[in-house]
């Protein structure tokens, strides 16, 4: 249902230039550090239907930490480096501050093959800086975040000229602002939109967010995302049906996209577009890391809708992205070339749900 953006002389070609089908994902980037433990209990909370799962350590104690990991990480940078190792012309616009750590993710993004016409660099201003705890027993991790040089990202609209698609992730700042900035340009110039909404934003703000679904074409959430958005389009919606994907994912539809994308874990996905709803298992892997597991999933299954695929294609390649990820620290060194998850990606069972 979507035309595929990229001739077969195009696909060959990653230079950060302006080629038919450039993808420009906007938002945050930053530097992961990454400690491991196995010190922690982790329990469950049912009754918070957002949070069904957390983890507590003993107050005013010290653990001892065998290794550390660092690797860039925030959502839009994630999802341009998998996209570039997709085949696909991706660009990165986001802002790093003055100081090294900014320098690193900008030459580590430029290794990845991404495109950097459209990063931002904030004077007397710190990069972003991430310190992400994983439960070394599940690889399952809580993040904690310091958004400095990303509170700062202007949508500078002559930046985004050259893009096919916009790819919209958690915003930061003036997010309202951004986010209606880019929007007005998508719709100006014809642009079209993926979104992909931090949990941050639709807690502040849900209004802005819903409003900026209805303009989108492709939608991206996990579950949590999805119920949080769900509970303020459907408000007499009760447990049962909050719980029930196909639910969310029509109560989704309804706002306007032409396809959705929920993810859940160990649960698998599901996908809507005009054809129905799928539902594709995850894979049975040992997990080191969950860390943008999610971003991964995103950029396999947007790869695959932007080469073309089918729906069930699509969620073949977001699934096996996403297995192969959560089996390296950080969200882009366990990441696919277009050959490996075309090929992996067979093996994934995939379900009709209506």
């Amino acid at each position: 249902m979507f035309r595929d953006l990229f001739s077969k002389s195009k696909r060959k070609s990653r230079k950060k230039g302006g080629t038919s089908g450039q993808v420009i994902c906007i938002g945050s980037s930053s530097k992961d550090v990454f400690f491991p433990t196995d010190k922690g209990l982790v329990f469950e909370t049912p009754e918070d239907v957002t949070a069904q799962k957390k983890i507590a350590f003993e107050l005013g104690a010290k653990y001892q930490v065998d290794e550390r990991f660092e690797t860039v990480g925030g959502c839009a940078a994630n999802v341009a480096c998998g996209l570039s190792r997709l085949g696909i012309n991706a660009h990165c616009c986001t802002k790093i501050g003055d100081d090294s750590i900014g320098e690193w993710i900008r030459e580590e993004l430029e290794k990845k093959g991404v495109g950097l016409e459209s990063l931002q660099k904030e004077k007397n201003c710190k990069s972003d800086l991430s310190f992400i705890l994983v439960d070394a027993k599940t690889g399952e991790r809580t993040v904690f975040s310091d958004r400095s040089a990303n509170d700062k990202l202007e949508i500078i609209p002559k930046k985004l000229r050259k893009a096919d698609w916009l790819f919209i992730s958690s915003l930061n700042g003036a997010w309202q602002e951004n986010l209606n900035k880019i929007l007005s340009f998508s719709e100006s110039k014809k642009k079209r939109v993926a979104f992909n909404p931090g949990q941050k934003n639709i807690a502040t703000d849900p209004e802005a967010v819903i409003g900026a679904i209805s303009r989108s074409e492709l939608l991206m959430l996990n579950k949590d995302e999805a119920l949080e958005i769900v509970t303020h389009v459907s408000l007499g919606a009760n447990r049962k049906q909050l719980n029930d994907e196909a639910f969310l994912l029509n109560s989704l539809k309804n706002l306007g996209p032409r396809i959705i994308l929920i993810t859940d874990g160990i649960r698998g996905a599901w996908a809507l577009n005009d054809n129905g709803i799928l539902h594709a298992a995850a894979m049975v892997v040992e997990a080191v890391d969950t860390t943008g597991s999610g971003d991964a999933f995103t950029s396999g299954f947007f790869a695959g809708v932007l080469k073309g695929k089918n729906l069930r294609e699509a969620l073949g390649w977001g699934i096996m992205n996403s297995s192969s990820s959560v089996k390296e620290y950080g969200g882009q060194k366990g990441l696919l070339v277009e050959r490996e998850v075309a090929n992996l990606a067979k093996k994934v069972k995939i379900e009709t749900i209506n």
